[in-house]
């Protein structure tokens, strides 16, 4: 028979299914297993002769089952309304003024308390503040001071005025040492955390840089031919063209000769940002090489295709750009092919650059589109 079913279903009941809940419950489940164990101990000793019997199966009760309680109200998602939903300082505080109960009562035995107490703060490493840890081991200071002397007022059995100045002094050190640890370690989790976003934060911009165009910061050539790579498969498949466009400014020599290389970046950006803007946002635009780019359109015909291409010349002739005081103006030759079922991607490319060659002879700040009517081979224009 597969128990695995009906065990998850058990586990689900008792621990919930959202994750958050699952990992609230797991931790309050560990807090009430290692007080259960606690308990046991303290109860053995006090079966063993130490401490006070009368006393002990009522802390027993208290002890254990403040912190069950918490295990309904987790569970119930009651503890969702409060700020803490794991109440993970309410554990504790409880926890620590059990644990100074269970100093008054053990009598003799009453040495063993400080281990407890280190298990105690030992839920606080990690899940709270600088600030909660301090607050905790002040509160932690006052009820065993409140133990202390209880212990001497009540003249507990075993109560010596030195072995209690002692045992002040351990409590004392455990949880000065446990809060330094708790805090230590937590300025240690939070560099290594802010070491992590840093070195996330570098992988990116190294991976941005390795397929961006530094300048442009548009998807680099490398970056390019594999999206219009897959793309293609995809167009085939899908039994629609792949629609590619070569784009070059004109006259783009000129500019860096008269107006110099700044000026010429300049204009490039303003490029980028026009067609970006122009074109929608499932297009993808890349800086090909110098003043080329590369243009896929998804999902197009020739139709629509002359149209876009046809506003994005028109805006990218429209951009007023000021360079060293001087208004400088570009426009845009644009060649663009649509594939042809079972054509090589190298061969689109090549008839994309005829098209670009052929608005480039034909006068410039074109769109020529490659077909049946477009030359086989287009004298290039003059460079630029």
């Amino acid at each position: 028979m597969d128990l695995q079913a009906p065990l998850r279903r058990l586990a689900d009941w008792l621990l919930g299914t959202e994750p958050d809940m699952r990992i609230r419950m797991v931790m309050a489940a560990f807090a009430v297993l290692l007080m259960a164990l606690c308990i046991v101990v303290v109860l053995l000793l006090v079966h063993a002769g130490f401490g006070r019997k009368d006393w002990a199966w009522w802390w027993a009760l208290c002890a254990w089952g403040g912190l069950a309680a918490v295990l309904v109200l987790i569970r119930s998602g009651w503890s969702r309304r409060l700020r803490d939903p794991s109440m993970t300082q309410w554990q504790i505080r409880y926890a620590l003024a059990c644990n100074a109960a269970a100093y008054v009562l053990l009598g003799p035995a009453r040495g063993v308390t400080p281990a407890i107490l280190s298990l105690v703060l030992m839920f606080g490493i990690f899940g709270m503040t600088a600030r909660q840890l301090a607050a905790n081991m002040v509160y932690a200071l006052l009820v065993f001071a409140a133990a202390l002397a209880a212990v001497a007022v009540l003249d507990e059995p075993g109560h010596s005025p030195a072995l209690e100045a002692g045992h002040g002094a351990m409590i004392v050190l455990v949880l000065m040492g446990s809060t330094f640890i708790a805090i230590r370690l937590q300025h240690i989790r939070r560099r290594l955390t802010q070491q992590k976003r840093q070195l996330s934060d570098a992988l990116e911009r190294i991976s941005h840089l390795a397929t961006h165009d530094e300048l442009t910061g548009l998807v680099n050539r490398r970056h390019m031919a594999e999206l219009i790579g897959m793309e293609h498969q995809r167009c085939e498949r899908a039994g629609r063209p792949l629609v590619l466009a070569l784009l070059d400014l004109d006259h783009f020599k000129a500019i860096n000769d008269t107006e110099g290389h700044a000026a010429g970046d300049q204009v490039l950006q303003a490029f980028a940002r026009t067609v970006q803007a122009t074109v929608r946002k499932t297009d993808v635009l890349a800086r090909w090489g110098g003043e080329e780019f590369v243009l896929m359109l998804y999902d197009s015909d020739a139709a629509n295709t002359l149209g876009l291409l046809e506003r994005v010349r028109a805006n990218v002739q429209a951009m007023a750009l000021a360079c060293g005081g001087r208004s400088v103006q570009v426009t845009v030759s644009i060649g663009v092919a649509l594939s042809r079922p079972g054509e090589p991607l190298d061969r689109i490319l090549e008839r994309a650059d005829i098209a670009l060659y052929a608005a480039k002879s034909g006068g410039r700040n074109r769109v020529v589109l490659q077909g049946e009517g477009t030359p086989a081979a287009a004298a290039p224009a003059a460079p630029g």
